[in-house]
């Protein structure tokens, strides 16, 4: 029997091309080369009009030379969990991050669907915890997540009693879903119990939706009397604590909603996450992140344990700053008309992505080591880590964060701690809204500040920094989300990601910048300049 250690968490594998259309693709950039000769030689024969042909051609060879730099080396990883499980004692710790910033906007029901579906997973409940982060300081969300722990001490055994695939409640008792026609002796009678209590769970919660009023603002909700949502002190509730540390229970389950004053800005989404980094940091502390939006649940069981296997498998940690799960959407329109299901991306931009420094950081979906978040280098990484960590000007005045930052970057185990009131008091001073004054946060450390889209800049940091990142498509896809469901959502939504995308392109963010100055790799630089490129590419 080959021993345990040897055998291979995940493989990297080089996509079979197609020989013949890289001729055509080829031959197709040599027509250009010529086109474009052709019109330069002869622009003086033809005047203005030939100059505007010239421009247009050459816009388009360019958009050509980006797409097959992206399809140039498509590559695939496979992975191997049933490796990692024989190694159990030695599974990193991981906090799951949950954003919701308006309860109106992203019904409290969604996103407990996404929490019970990341409770459910299949890793030891003993090393996970769920962090919720509430930029709407809404009672309504407290309100449903505390029934929805309630709900998940049996929905959470029942998912790993009988492998549920599916541990989203709303899609797994949908019309859509089927039970297995080999039931086992009282799963029926279970599954049935099960249904009742979720749509008990979901009449509960679309009452107190149409009745905050009768809400009774004491006990857990008294900080939410009278709460201005731009202006009010942190709240951290810890809803559940999985006192007893035991593998198959429920992983702790936090609500966060940080501090916000008018005369602080919060950086919206990157504020958030940042904010959640640090209150985790200080109150469990995993080496690996997790991050999803509100709406997008978990469709595979084992997302956890495949993103395990690729930040653990390579012998060389650069190979591994984060994994990103691509994202997918369900109840598309017939025929898909926005193109939610990226149906192309898929099958060729993506891997040609991980072919070469990694996909991009997409905002979702996506396994974090903790200590490239706070800033490490690659040279840093390789151990001549300097005392960064017990710098205030660089991760704040909390001496609590920056014990455990250092824990993080000088890679000591942490061992495992109570969620006590010293513990949630710490965590409140670091969910400041003045607490990155004079700091990196933003710039240097966290999420990154001056953009829309703050999670392409932030991914593009980390490759600058000499980090490359992962894809994982397993099947059936790890995360599912919900799409746009009208063309004026759909185009609003569009017009926020172009209007991002080119702003980072003419920034002093721009990848040509950080390949000149940084270490971002030059086939990179060109990737990015491809995907911020794509308003434009998309109207042309």
């Amino acid at each position: 029997m080959a021993n345990s250690q040897s055998l291979p968490l995940c493989e990297k594998k080089p996509l079979k091309i197609n020989t013949v259309q890289r001729a055509q693709e080829i031959a197709i950039l040599f027509l250009f080369i010529c086109l474009l000769v052709y019109r330069l030689l002869s622009l003086t024969d033809h005047g203005f009009v030939w100059l505007l042909a010239f421009l247009c051609e050459s816009w388009f060879a360019f958009n050509w030379v980006l797409t097959l730099n992206v399809q140039w080396t498509p590559v695939e990883y496979k992975t191997y969990p049933q490796n990692l499980l024989q190694q159990v004692p030695e599974l990193p710790a991981v906090d799951m991050f949950v954003a919701t910033a308006d309860a109106e906007l992203e019904p409290p029901i969604i996103t407990v669907n996404t929490v019970l579906s990341l409770l459910a997973v299949d890793y030891p409940s003993h090393k996970l915890a769920c962090y919720v982060s509430d930029d709407g300081c809404s009672p309504l969300t407290l309100y449903s997540l505390i029934e929805a722990s309630k709900f998940a001490q049996f929905w959470v055994p029942f998912c790993k009693k009988y492998n549920i695939q599916v541990r989203a409640p709303f899609r797994y008792f949908s019309g859509n879903s089927k039970l297995p026609s080999d039931n086992p002796i009282g799963f029926l009678q279970e599954w049935t119990k099960m249904k009742d209590e979720y749509q008990k769970l979901c009449q509960k919660i679309e009452d107190a939706v149409q009745n905050l009023a009768t809400l009774d603002f004491s006990g857990d909700y008294v900080d939410f009397a009278h709460i201005d949502r731009r202006n009010h002190p942190t709240i951290i509730k810890v809803i559940w604590e999985n006192k007893e540390r035991l593998s198959n229970g429920l992983p702790h389950l936090v609500y966060v909603a940080r501090e916000k004053r008018p005369n602080h800005s919060h950086h919206y989404k990157a504020g958030a996450m940042n904010a959640l980094t640090r209150v985790s940091g200080v109150m469990t502390n995993a080496p690996f992140m997790l991050n999803v939006d509100c709406d997008m649940y978990a469709n595979n069981s084992k997302i956890v344990l495949y993103a395990m296997c690729l930040l653990l498998g390579f012998k060389d940690e650069e190979e591994g700053a984060f994994v990103q799960y691509p994202q997918m959407s369900y109840d598309t329109l017939k025929d898909d008309p926005f193109g939610n299901q990226l149906v192309l991306p898929l099958k060729t931009i993506w891997p040609g992505f991980a072919g070469i420094q990694g996909p991009f950081y997409a905002g979702t979906g996506c396994f974090h080591r903790r200590k490239v978040i706070y800033g490490l280098s690659l040279v840093d990484s390789e151990g001549n880590l300097t005392d960064v960590a017990l710098d205030k000007e660089e991760f704040g005045n909390s001496m609590e964060f920056i014990e455990s930052a250092t824990h993080i970057l000088s890679e000591k185990i942490d061992h495992p701690r109570d969620l006590s009131t010293a513990v949630v008091d710490a965590a409140n001073i670091v969910a400041g809204s003045a607490y990155e004054n004079n700091t990196l946060w933003g710039t240097k450390v966290g999420w990154v500040y001056g953009s829309v889209t703050e999670d392409i800049l932030t991914g593009m940091k980390i490759h600058a920094r000499g980090w490359k990142s992962i894809l994982c498509m397993p099947d059936p896809p790890g995360f599912i989300g919900s799409a746009p469901s009208s063309s004026h959502i759909m185009l609003t939504q569009r017009k926020r990601w172009v209007t991002g995308l080119l702003e980072i392109l003419f920034s002093k963010n721009s990848p040509i910048f950080a390949t000149g100055y940084a270490k971002l790799d030059f086939r990179q630089c060109l990737a990015y300049t491809n995907g911020l490129n794509w308003g434009p590419k998309l109207h042309s």
